[in-house]
């Protein structure tokens, strides 16, 4: 087996290793979520998670490792081949467009943006009251 295929067969692994983690954390999410887990420690007064909310988080986190994995595949898959201009720029937008849904499920699991620091009050400190339950 030559180098450039066993590369690929990586990348084609990472790829089902991304699908597995968001298939597996959505069935896994559910069962936690029924059963009261919190995805994090909720601060001092704040109400607990519904179980919807729950999930949500639960399911987001896994979406996002899942993402995570997808794009590592892809990275493997395009520098394993002769990168053309073409593959290099289908990487681009797939990674943007992966970065931005990563950002997106990122605020509305914590509230926040990646690069924003805790609020000192905890995590629900800064959000309106209707969406203090995240």
């Amino acid at each position: 087996m030559e180098l450039p295929e066993i590369i690929e067969a990586a990348g084609r692994y990472m790829d089902v290793a991304g699908v597995a983690v968001m298939v597996i954390g959505a069935v896994v999410s559910l069962p936690l979520a029924l059963r009261g887990f919190q995805p994090r420690k909720p601060p001092e007064g704040a109400e607990p998670l519904s179980v919807y909310r729950s999930y949500r988080q639960l399911l987001g986190r896994s979406i996002l490792l899942g993402l995570e994995l997808l794009v590592a595949a892809d990275i493997i898959r395009t520098v394993a081949v002769a990168p053309t201009y073409e593959s290099v720029g289908v990487l681009a937008i797939i990674v943007l467009i992966r970065t931005f849904l990563s950002f997106s499920l990122e605020l509305e699991i914590t509230g926040r943006w990646p690069w924003q620091k805790e609020p000192d009050g905890g995590a629900s400190a800064a959000l309106p009251a209707g969406r203090r339950t995240l």
